[in-house]
C-alpha cells in the first residue's frame, strides 16, 4: 500500500511540474518575479521537471527490482469506457494549447538568432492562452462551469499571494539579501544545496510546496547564487526536490488525500505511521542522493 501511495504521489508531482502544468507555471512565475528572464525560467522549470521525473522512476524501479521475487499482486481491472465527444474535444484543446506554449520556446532555444522566432516567443503569454482556451471550452459547453470553478485551488492561490506580499516586504527590507550573504559566507559552498534541500523538506512536512516553500525560498536563489558562485538551476532544483520528497506527509495535502482515498479495510493508524516513518525518509534519502549526483553533473 505504501509503495502505491508513493507511486501516485510521485507521478502526480512530476506531471504537475511540467512547464505548462500548475506547478510548472507557478515555478516560472516565481522565478520571473526574482528578475530571471522568461526564457531562462522556462529552461530552469524544464530542469526541475526532468529531475523530478527521473527520481521516482529510479526509486520505484529499484524497489520493483529488489522485490521482484516476492511481489504477488493480482490486479483486477476493467476496461475503461471509450472517450466521448466532449472528452476528445477537451483533449484536443489541451494538446493544442501545450503545443503552442512549447513550440516557440523550444524553437528559440534551437535558433536563438532568428528574430522572428524570438519575437513570437516574447509574445507568448501562457495566462492569456489559458484564458482563451478556457473561453473556447466554455463556448463549446464541454463541462459545467460551476463545477470547474469549484475545482480551482483558491486556497493555494490566496496563500501564494499572501506569502508573495510578505516576501516582497522582506526584499524591500533587505532580509533576503542578508540571509543569502550569511549562507554564502558562513556555510561551505558544497553544503548550501544540501541545506536548501533539507530546509525545504522540513517545511514541506507541514506546509504546501506551492503556497509556502517555493514562494519563501525561491527569492533568495539569485542573490545566493551570485555570492556563492553556484548554478541557480541547482538551487531551484534543490528546493523543489527537497519539498516534494516530504509532500507525502500525512500532515500535508498530498499525504492526507492519500490517506483519505485508502481502502476502508486498511488500518489508518498503521498507514499513517508508514507514511511518516517510511515514505518520508525514503523520499528524503532519494532527494539527497539526487542532489549529490546533480552536483557532479553540473
Amino acid at each position: 500500500m505504501i509503495i502505491g501511495g508513493m507511486a501516485a504521489n510521485y507521478g502526480a508531482l512530476a506531471g504537475a511540474n511540467f512547464m505548462t502544468s500548475q506547478s510548472g507555471i507557478i515555478f516560472r512565475s516565481l522565478m520571473e518575479n526574482t528578475g530571471i528572464t522568461s526564457q531562462t525560467a522556462f529552461s530552469y522549470s524544464s530542469g526541475i521537471f526532468v529531475l523530478t521525473l527521473i527520481i521516482p522512476i529510479a526509486v520505484l524501479g529499484i524497489y520493483t527490482l529488489w522485490n521482484r521475487k516476492s511481489n504477488s499482486i493480482v490486479i483486477e481491472d476493467q476496461k475503461p469506457e471509450p472517450f466521448d465527444k466532449k472528452q476528445k474535444q477537451s483533449i484536443f484543446l489541451i494538446i493544442l494549447m501545450m503545443s503552442i506554449v512549447l513550440v516557440f520556446p523550444i524553437l528559440h532555444l534551437v535558433f536563438p538568432d532568428v528574430k522572428t522566432i524570438s519575437f513570437l516567443n516574447s509574445k507568448i503569454d501562457i495566462a492569456f492562452l489559458a484564458i482563451t482556451f478556457s473561453l473556447i471550452s466554455l463556448l463549446m459547453k464541454l463541462a459545467d462551469e460551476k463545477k470547474v470553478i469549484a475545482l480551482v485551488p483558491w486556497g493555494t492561490l490566496i496563500m501564494i499571494c499572501g506569502v508573495g506580499m510578505l516576501i516582497a516586504l522582506g526584499v524591500k527590507l533587505g532580509i533576503i539579501t542578508t540571509l543569502s550573504e550569511w549562507l554564502a559566507n558562513n556555510v561551505p559552498v558544497w553544503v548550501i544545496p544540501v541545506l536548501l534541500c533539507l530546509i525545504s523538506a522540513i517545511m514541506s512536512v507541514f506546509s504546501s510546496t506551492l503556497g509556502v516553500v517555493a514562494p519563501t525560498l525561491f527569492p533568495i536563489v539569485p542573490a545566493l547564487a551570485l555570492t556563492s558562485g553556484l548554478n541557480p538551476l541547482v538551487l531551484f532544483i534543490c528546493i523543489v526536490v527537497g519539498a516534494q520528497s516530504t509532500a507525502i506527509s500525512p500532515f500535508s495535502s498530498g499525504g492526507s488525500l492519500i490517506m483519505a482515498s485508502a481502502p476502508a479495510d486498511i488500518d489508518k493508524t498503521k498507514f499513517f505511521n508508514q507514511l511518516l516513518f517510511k515514505a518520508i525518509p525514503v523520499g528524503v534519502i532519494a532527494a539527497l542522493i539526487a542532489i549529490f549526483a546533480l552536483k557532479f553533473v553540473m
